[in-house]
C-alpha cells in the first residue's frame, strides 16, 4: 500500500452507503482479534484473544477518525492448553503481570486501496507504534435496529519489541507475529 497524493485520494469513506459519524462500540461477539505466528519456519501456528472491548469515533471527515481498543491478555486461546499455558507464561505475553494490551490510533491515512491506521500498541508494557491497513466492509443495521459497521485491518509486528522472548521455544517461533481483526460496531 503506497500513500496517496491528495488528487489520488480514493472515494472518500463519506461516499459509502450508509456512513454515519458518532461513536461506535466494538460488538465482541460478532468481532475477532486474531494472530499467526510462524513454527519452525515451516508451518503457522494461530490464536485469538476472546475478551475485548473498544470504541471507533467516525468523523465527518475519515481522516480525522480514531479508535480505541482493550485486549485482555488472559483471555488468549490457541487450541492447544499445554501451548496456551506456554503463551500465558513470562516467555510470551506474561499475562498475570501484564493482564491487558491496548491500542490507541494517533492518525488515520488514505491509501490507493483503502486506509492506514496509525497508533500505539502497548503490550507487557512497552509501546512502540503500528500501522493497520484497514478495509472498510460498509454499514448497515444490526437485529437490533441500531446502526452497524464492518471493519477488517491487519499489521504485522515484531515479537522481540515488545519484550516477547518465547524462551527456549524462541528458536522455532517466528520474530513476525500478524495481527488481524474483523471488527463488527455498533452506533452508541
Amino acid at each position: 500500500m503506497s500513500t496517496s497524493s491528495a488528487s489520488s485520494v480514493p472515494t472518500p469513506l463519506t461516499d459509502v452507503p450508509g456512513y454515519t459519524t458518532g461513536t461506535w462500540t466494538i460488538d465482541p461477539v460478532h468481532s475477532e482479534v486474531a494472530f499467526s505466528v510462524r513454527h519452525l519456519g515451516i508451518a503457522k501456528v494461530r490464536g485469538r484473544f476472546d475478551s475485548f472491548e473498544g470504541q471507533i469515533v467516525l468523523a465527518g471527515n475519515p481522516l480525522e477518525s480514531s479508535v480505541t481498543a482493550t485486549v485482555r491478555t488472559g483471555s488468549v486461546s490457541t487450541g492447544n492448553a499445554q501451548r496456551d499455558e506456554h503463551v500465558h507464561g513470562a516467555d510470551f505475553l506474561d499475562t498475570r503481570a501484564f493482564p491487558e494490551m491496548t491500542f490507541a490510533s494517533t492518525g488515520v491515512r488514505a491509501t490507493d486501496d483503502g486506509f492506514l491506521v496509525d497508533g500505539n500498541l502497548t503490550l507487557r508494557g512497552v509501546t512502540r507504534p503500528v500501522t493497520l491497513a484497514l478495509e472498510v466492509n460498509g454499514f448497515g443495521t444490526g437485529f437490533d435496529g441500531r446502526p452497524a459497521a464492518g471493519f477488517s485491518a491487519t499489521a504485522e509486528i515484531n515479537r522481540s519489541d515488545f519484550g516477547v522472548t518465547a524462551g527456549p521455544a524462541g528458536g522455532v517461533v517466528g520474530e513476525k507475529i500478524t495481527i488481524s481483526l474483523e471488527v463488527e460496531a455498533n452506533r452508541q
